[in-house]
């Protein structure tokens, strides 16, 4: 812990960056002015060298002091003063996240409200079996309530990431979280009525639909190359931290407090990040100023109050054609399809197919709350482990390898290593590993149902590499249109969880095997996937506004 006494005519503070969610390599290349009355502020440190012995006193003109020289020196200080027991000045370090650089503070909140995301769309899962008792809903119904939010969800990737472009993925973002948050908050007024009810679970799949391209909007903007990786991860990483956290919330609240509580509580959290996020400012970064003009992509940042003239004008200004004249283009939307129809049918149907598989076992296994669950509203405890499993070791598992795999992606291209190359490795790591272990699940090995369960879980977690791998790229290859080609291929992301999931039914009842409806298509998609990203997918940044 560093403590400095100032003496300057001007006193201005800059913090240090020593404890950081992420490395400071980017801090190398920005220089730091500091303005003052008179153009000029002197700083006195005095650092307590070898005990009270002696204390040198060091004086420099600061006029554009490189941030790494700053944070290095005070470092060194600061070794030296803890070495000997030397204590001079002020104690910076309160609160924790007072030092942290302004972009990570940016990256924390968002992911908070990712966080947050989940919870809203989880909840349902759990509060939809006491709902379907008493309102007397059949399967039928609740399919419709539950698929609802996917309707909204496919129609607001596009328009989300063009309104990310035009009024910044900040202001898109706050507009996303109130949405879905009040939308959350009216359900329980509104369960009678099944228009509202729908209508409101489309609402929440609104705003959530334009949350990940304006993440990747503010990414984009504020975060360099080599720490990228990690914003990416932390940021979406916050999906399987809210999921967790809303499967393992849900089932208390609706014991103590009914299950209309689940729906207020998490649509309170919701509209208290909005507050809170008022309070977080946005920096203006340096990195991008080869890609894209900052000054002129600002200036383009119209208010609410702009015409729908202007916004016509800026729709025609985006360049369309050349986004899909462009290969890497169509292998990000042809992975995103891919993954996205393992993922959606496995949320779908794995939850089935492990109540299949531990039918076999006889479990006496009690989970508290979650045993409360079980004895009101599910008819068998192999029905609710399976549940269980599915829903919360997954995302848990996946918390832990986002980790891993964000740290060896951007620290392989902090070592020099061709970012396309460092994308290309996650992304592959992302599909083989679920099918590698979907196909030893499909086959007849004699594998016990248990081990069955871990290693589908181990492979669903390491499809988590892919947001060191495709979700990266978007930011890679155009800062500035990042949140529009997300927008293009998260919409086409979106379709297996339409199609695939009935699809997936379909051929269930006809062919009554797991194998061939749920794992086949999926290791299909997964090696085909990796076979075009490997061939097409690139990092390289694009012009597409030169291409087109």
């Amino acid at each position: 812990m560093a403590k400095f006494a100032f003496t300057t005519e001007n006193i201005c503070c800059f913090p240090r960056h020593t404890n950081s969610l992420f490395n400071n390599t980017s801090l190398k290349h920005r220089q730091l002015l500091i303005f003052s009355s008179k153009q000029r502020s002197q700083l006195r440190v005095f650092s307590a060298i070898r005990g009270k012995e002696s204390v040198t006193e060091t004086e420099s003109v600061i006029t554009g002091l490189r941030v790494d020289e700053l944070d290095n020196s005070a470092s060194a200080s600061d070794a030296e003063g803890q070495e000997e027991g030397g204590e001079v000045g002020f104690d910076w370090n309160w609160p924790p996240w007072k030092n942290l650089p302004q972009r990570y503070k940016l990256i924390g909140t968002t992911s908070l409200a990712f966080v947050v995301c989940n919870m809203d769309k989880v909840n349902l899962s759990v509060a939809i079996i006491p709902m379907s008792h008493q309102f007397g809903w059949n399967s039928t119904t609740a399919g419709l309530v539950q698929s609802s939010f996917f309707w909204g969800y496919a129609l607001s990737q596009l328009p989300g990431g063009w309104l990310a472009k035009i009024f910044g993925g900040r202001k898109v973002l706050e507009i996303g979280v109130l949405t879905w948050s009040f939308a959350t908050a009216l359900v329980p007024v509104l369960a009678g009525f099944m228009p509202g009810l729908v209508l409101s679970r489309i609402l929440v799949g609104i705003g959530e639909g334009v949350s990940p391209s304006a993440a990747t909007d503010l990414i984009a903007r504020s975060i360099p190359l080599e720490e990228r990786s990690r914003a990416v991860a932390f940021v979406f990483g916050g999906l399987s931290v809210g999921s967790v956290t809303g499967l393992l919330l849900a089932p208390p609240l609706i014991q103590n407090f009914g299950w209309e509580a689940v729906f207020y509580i998490f649509g309170i959290l919701g509209i208290a990040w909005f507050l809170g996020f008022q309070f977080v400012k946005e920096e203006q970064p340096s990195f991008v100023a080869d890609l894209i003009s900052w000054s002129r992509t600002i200036s383009s940042k119209k208010s609410l109050n702009t015409s729908l003239k202007d916004l016509d004008a800026s729709l025609k200004d985006v360049p369309w054609k050349a986004f899909f004249q462009t290969r890497a283009v169509w292998a990000m939307i042809y992975t995103h399809f891919c993954g996205s129809w393992g993922h959606y049918t496995c949320l779908s149907w794995l939850p089935t197919y492990f109540r299949y598989l531990l039918l076999q076992l006889n479990i006496s296994i009690f989970f508290g709350f979650y045993f409360w669950l079980f004895l009101n509203y599910i008819s068998s405890f192999q029905e609710f482990c399976s549940w269980f499993f599915v829903s919360v070791l997954p995302p848990l598992a996946s918390i832990f390898v986002t980790t891993i795999a964000s740290q060896l992606a951007d620290n392989l291209i902090a070592n020099g290593v061709e970012t396309t190359t460092v994308r290309k490795i996650c992304q592959t790591i992302a599909f083989l590993s679920p099918a590698v272990c979907m196909t030893l699940s499909s086959l007849d090995l004699g594998i016990p149902p248990w081990e069955i369960v871990g290693i589908l879980t181990g492979g669903l977690a390491l499809s988590s590499f892919a947001l060191s791998g495709l979700y990266c790229t978007h930011q890679d290859i155009s800062p500035e249109y990042a949140s529009i080609l997300l927008g293009i291929t998260n919409t086409v992301g979106a379709v297996p969880g339409i199609v695939g999931v009935a699809l997936t039914g379909s051929l269930l009842d006809s062919t009554h095997s797991w194998s061939l409806s749920l794992f086949a298509p999926s290791i299909f998609f997964y090696l085909t996937g990796t076979i075009v990203w490997l061939a097409f997918a690139s990092s390289k940044p694009q012009s597409f506004s030169k291409i087109d």
